[in-house]
């Protein structure tokens, strides 16, 4: 007999047990879970990570309002966001097998170009913020 989603309840679920504070603590310690294990397996994510530590900075110390410093440390963040769901694909993806088959490559590509496209729109919004205050005058190059 094959489960149906009319067949599935969480009652049957051993890991749907948890409610209120309990849910949430065991929550928190799998999130940091997975924050470690990106940091320790994904290069991408470790070479994003480096890129968030630089850029949150700069965004906190230049003048920038706080709607502007809001939009550029988001538009990095989504980068990290973007790379541990591209991460959690490949990974399911490698679980079911280590073949070569058009389904996975084609999974692992629309992964890839979300990565691709999160740092495209931060590019996208830093470019245009860092433009937005050299026009306004509050930025000027260094001369040498």
């Amino acid at each position: 007999m094959t489960n149906t989603n009319a067949d599935y309840s969480s009652q049957h679920n051993p890991h749907k047990g948890n409610r209120g504070l309990t849910r949430a603590w065991h929550a928190a310690k799998n999130s940091w879970s997975g924050m470690v294990f990106a940091v320790r397996e994904e290069s991408a994510f470790r070479q994003e990570l480096t890129l968030t530590a630089c850029l949150v900075p700069l965004a906190l110390l230049l003048p920038f309002d706080a709607v502007e410093r809001l939009v550029l440390i988001g538009s990095v963040i989504l980068i990290l966001i973007v790379e541990l769901l591209n991460s959690s694909i490949e990974a399911a993806i490698d679980r079911i097998s280590f073949e070569h088959h058009g389904l996975s490559k084609r999974a692992k590509d629309y992964g890839s170009a979300a990565v691709m496209l999160a740092l495209l729109i931060c590019a996208m919004v830093w470019i245009t913020l860092m433009w937005r205050l050299f026009a306004r005058g509050a930025l000027t190059p260094w001369s040498p």
